[in-house]
């Protein structure tokens, strides 16, 4: 190890403290007694040791390898890891609540927790098994880092936060699922996957929570402590735990979680993995989970307008005389470039071509892996002739509570939410008549810019006389990135649409 006391001295160390309590144990050993801490290595392996100094048999041991330390208040902080009693050496998860006898000690703790970590996991020293530990989780494994900062930076600033308690669709909707569904609360340990501001932890308290553990791993995490703070009659049962749900312990099971992991289309970000995971890991059997099931809903849709609109805008690149530079080369890619966006917006449900169709995620059954790929069929009838440009998504959860079910939905039409909705534009339409079979294919396959890319294939069966023969007439295609969308506006336009409506003169449908 590194330090100025050199290898030997550091060895050991240890800290007085002024009590120590173990979180849900029925063990009598756990009480408010004067207590030590005692770090220590063998064989390169850290360990930490709080002790009683009443009974010296009562002793929890904690192996630096899974611990986490949080910091509850000024001289209180609470450390979670897997332990073992001694004499039956049976491993389970364990929190033991720390009481300093000042400030500047519990700094010292800290300081030195991290330190020993640091030199016993990080720098990889060798575990009892020989193997080396790594300081990669689940989420590191699949996320690269660059895409997994971004994300962390974005959710840790207040002003996007703001923008989603200002959604108040979407947080009000939350509020009354919890509110209108107290029995589910009452008196229960709730987990909260990543908190942000810790609003939804502060929901479940008010619907009579037990305890709530709110766990976030963006710098939001420090905001959330703050917030919670300042409403202590709630706070008082809310620990924020920051760190990522597949890397903490907790010290108890939960009854019921609660998380917002919808991102547009429902599955961008990837949370809605988070999600499993902190079910599989810290949900109870038979447990709740708010919200419990989401769907995707599809529906082929006409848009002359945004049809064009996405054209036009590869126009610059036909430009022959770009100051003595011909743009022409790149033209056919920008134009396929603007084609791979999906575009996101709120539009008028009277663009949509024919009823919907839906793919339900049950959050409850679902596994992790399942939510790599999705490869949905699709079967529409069209309801008028027109032009389809594309496929229209939008998503909704359920709130399957036991009092009450209550639906979040971002349909075209219900009041818009900062999810907007989806649309994914073909750069060759196809031609339908009324009741006429679309056919198609919506495969989506996750990558780990936590996002996904989509492969959209729509196709106009054979209709009138010989019809009963089958075959294709029309097939469109487009690749897109779910991770680049093109934000459009915040409201549907205000235009009708006709049955026989023109694309715009400045760009005529064969010179596509």
């Amino acid at each position: 190890m590194e330090g100025s006391k050199g290898e030997e001295a550091q060895k050991q160390q240890e800290f007085a403290l002024a009590s120590i309590s173990e979180l849900a144990s029925s063990s009598s050993s756990s009480s408010l007694t004067p207590a030590v801490a005692r770090f220590s290595a063998e064989d390169g392996v850290g360990e930490l040791r709080f002790q009683q100094e009443a009974e010296s048999d009562a002793r929890v041991n904690v192996d630096l390898q899974t611990a986490q330390l949080f910091k509850l208040g000024p001289v209180q902080s609470v450390c979670i890891s897997q332990g073992s009693d001694t004499g039956t050496e049976k491993l389970f998860s364990r929190g033991v609540t720390i009481h300093f006898k000042n400030e500047e000690e519990s700094g010292a703790f800290h300081n030195a927790f991290e330190q020993w970590k640091k030199d016993f996991i990080v720098q990889g020293k060798k575990l009892p098994n020989g193997e080396i530990s790594s300081s990669k989780s689940k989420f590191d494994d699949k996320i690269e880092p660059s895409s997994a900062k971004m994300y962390f930076h974005y959710y840790g600033q207040l002003l996007h936060q703001q923008n989603m308690l200002q959604d108040y669709v979407r947080t009000g909707t939350y509020y009354a699922a919890v509110i209108e569904n107290r029995v589910d609360f009452t008196g229960r340990v709730v987990v909260d996957v990543g908190a942000g501001s810790g609003i939804l932890s502060l929901f479940a308290a008010q619907a009579g929570a037990k305890h709530v553990y709110a766990v976030e791993a963006s710098e939001m995490a420090e905001y959330a402590r703050k917030l919670i703070a300042g409403n202590p009659s709630l706070g008082q049962r809310i620990t924020v735990i920051k760190g990522k749900v597949e890397e903490v312990e907790l010290p108890e099971k939960a009854d019921i979680l609660i998380s917002e992991p919808m991102g547009t289309l429902l599955i961008n970000e990837r949370m809605l993995e988070t999600y499993v995971i902190a079910r599989d890991r810290f949900l109870q059997p038979n447990g709740k989970m708010f919200p419990t099931l989401g769907r995707i809903h599809m529906a082929p849709f006409s848009d002359e307008y945004l049809f064009v609109e996405i054209a036009n805008k590869a126009l610059f690149w036909q430009q022959q005389n770009y100051y003595g530079v011909d743009l022409q080369p790149l033209y056919a890619s920008a134009f396929q470039g603007y084609f791979s966006q999906p575009v996101v917006d709120a539009f008028d449900p009277r663009l949509l071509v024919a009823p919907s169709m839906s793919h339900v995620i049950d959050f409850t059954k679902i596994n992790e892996e399942d939510l790599y790929e999705f490869d949905i069929p699709l079967r529409f009838v069209a309801a008028v002739g027109t032009r389809v440009h594309g496929l229209a998504c939008w998503f909704d959860v359920l709130f399957d509570g036991s009092t009450v079910q209550r639906w979040l939905t971002t349909a075209p039409g219900a009041p818009t939410t900062h999810w907007y909705q989806l649309r994914c534009v073909l750069s060759q339409p196809i031609y339908v008549m009324a009741g006429q079979e679309i056919t198609g294919r919506l495969h989506m396959i996750a990558h780990n810019a936590q996002s996904y890319t989509i492969y959209l294939t729509l196709a106009a069966k054979m209709w009138g006389p010989g019809a009963e023969q089958g075959g294709i007439i029309q097939e469109s295609s487009c690749k897109l990135d779910l991770k680049e969308p093109y934000y459009r506006m915040s409201q549907p336009q205000a235009y009708t649409i006709t049955q026989d409506q023109q694309p715009h003169q400045q760009i005529q449908a064969q010179d596509l």
